[in-house]
């Protein structure tokens, strides 16, 4: 029993660790490298959301290329 104790805490202590720096690595890559968005409304059609359905679409924000100021015509630029 007491070994099983043992156990408990040697996971409880691995999963703590791993989640300590999972989350900064995960809030850091998020907010400096790229981000997932979803748009709706029909302020982006007919490129996003076609056809004045409902459904919403997914995109892919990528951070990197603003800090660089690497954007060009035609590119889709989200602002906050």
């Amino acid at each position: 029993m007491a070994q099983a104790q043992g156990l408990g805490k040697k996971y409880m202590k691995a999963f703590f660790k791993g989640f300590f720096i999972a989350v900064p690595v995960t809030v850091t890559f998020l907010d400096r490298v790229a981000c997932v968005a979803r748009v709706e409304g029909a302020s982006m059609q007919p490129s996003l959301n076609p056809g004045g359905r409902q459904a919403s679409d997914v995109v892919l924000l990528n951070h990197w290329s603003i800090r660089n100021y690497d954007v060009q015509r035609g590119d889709i630029v989200s602002l906050v």
